[in-house]
């Protein structure tokens, strides 16, 4: 497997697609055992993409994509402004509350940001917010969608470790919120220094907050409704994926009216290549993970590392930073993909709960999309707002410390994690 990972390495630097890098590697692995067959590549492609759960990713992919193209997005941004439209920096307060929300609607960080990007990015330049200090804020508050429900992280993590996506879902919750507040609170402090004005002179009236709401509420009440039916039983995460779609589709034609065929068609069409993208590298790394279930390695991995102690917590700090390190050089949803099956083990037989588990580690892969060398969320808020990549690092770290805050946080109190899957599933 040494040389399975030296070559995908080699193929990342040399700027191959992760997605063939991932396949070529591992088909090499197969090229070396002339005990297995050389039909079962193909066949482990194949069965790859015979999950069932993973039914949940296209049709959460198409909710998200025409919940995006039916007006929804619009309400939110505007009951955003009216909450914190009276703040300091309120339109980088505004992003930070809008992916609060939206995190039941995109469960997608890239697709997050760039769209707030795009939205208040050119009001935020003309209100003299500096590029890059709107990009870091776009892109960190994209991670707060990773963790409201539905995320299509949580759907992997629980999908390949088999693990409940209701409690992963639920347990997202707090976490999501703490994020919002503590990325608030470095919003407040580092616009009072640099002297970005609120919007609205005055807070806006209950009423003018009551009438804003019920216009979005649409989208606000949409994670409640996936707990609710997951928690009693109604749906599996594959049928609530099919419901939001459906609840989209409602939304669009019934209650706002926005949904026209253009639009219906540009959703199909995104979801299309945004379901190609995940599917294929789903498919492809069966590969490498059949080659390390085949070499042991998840097991050799668990004895090192339950070898270095036997704490909880300790191993919990030792995985995350080595996933916050990995993050920096590998996609987060291939370092999902590729580790979850080694490391949901090693979680197990320390004692720590698999629902934390998939809950911090999802949040701490996602942080690696903001983070250079291969951040693609950084990338598409930097390209979108016109600023250099050494321009964000320096103007995003406040909200980079913020996170890693949240994350340490949960690591000292699991609680703040498991308490709401708890509550509702017992």
């Amino acid at each position: 497997m040494l040389l399975v990972f030296i070559l995908f390495f080699i193929f990342l630097l040399l700027g191959m697609p992760v997605a063939f890098a991932i396949g070529i590697s591992g088909f090499v692995f197969f090229i070396q055992q002339p005990t297995l067959p050389f039909t079962m590549p193909v066949q482990l492609i194949l069965s790859q993409t015979q999950n069932f759960t993973l039914l949940a990713i296209p049709t959460f992919i198409f909710a998200g994509n025409l919940m995006n193209n039916t007006g929804i997005t619009k309400r939110l941004v505007n009951f955003a402004s009216v909450l914190v439209g009276h703040k300091p920096g309120a339109l980088a307060h505004t992003s930070v509350v809008m992916s609060t929300m939206m995190g039941g609607v995109s469960g997608s960080a890239i697709a997050d940001a760039a769209m707030e990007s795009r939205i208040l990015g050119p009001d935020m330049i003309k209100q003299g917010y500096a590029r890059a200090y709107c990009a870091g804020v776009h892109g960190f508050s994209a991670l707060i969608t990773i963790s409201i429900p539905p995320s299509i992280g949580m759907v992997l993590y629980g999908s390949i470790g088999e693990v409940s996506i209701g409690r992963l879902f639920a347990g997202g919750i707090i976490p999501g919120l703490l994020m919002m507040v503590f990325l608030m609170i470095t919003v407040s402090i580092t616009s009072k220094k640099r002297g970005y004005l609120p919007i609205n002179k005055i807070k806006a009236p209950a009423k003018e907050m009551f009438t804003t709401f019920f216009r979005s509420i649409w989208a606000i009440f949409f994670p409640i409704i996936l707990l609710v039916s997951l928690r009693s039983g109604m749906l599996l995460p594959s049928e609530a994926g099919a419901l939001a779609a459906i609840y989209a589709c409602m939304a669009g034609i019934i209650v706002y009216r926005e949904l026209t065929w253009e639009r219906f068609q540009e959703a199909i069409l995104n979801t299309i290549l945004d379901v190609g993208m995940i599917m294929y590298l789903i498919a492809l790394s069966g590969l490498v993970s059949y080659g390390l279930t085949w070499e042991m390695i998840p097991q050799a991995l668990a004895k090192f590392i339950l070898g270095l102690s036997a704490k909880p917590i300790f191993i919990t700090s030792i995985v995350l930073l080595f996933l916050l390190l990995l993050g920096m050089v590998m996609d987060s949803t291939v370092i999902i993909l590729l580790l979850t099956s080694i490391l949901v083990p090693i979680m197990k037989a320390v004692g720590v709960d698999l629902v934390f588990f998939g809950v911090i580690m999802v949040i701490t892969c996602a942080i690696g999309l903001l983070t250079p060398p291969v951040g693609v969320a950084m990338y598409s808020v930097c390209s979108i707002m016109g600023c250099s990549i050494d321009e964000f690092a320096k103007e995003s770290w406040p909200f980079f410390i913020a996170v890693i805050s949240v994350i340490i946080l949960c690591v000292l109190f699991p609680g703040l994690i498991t308490f709401v899957p708890n509550l509702i599933f017992g």
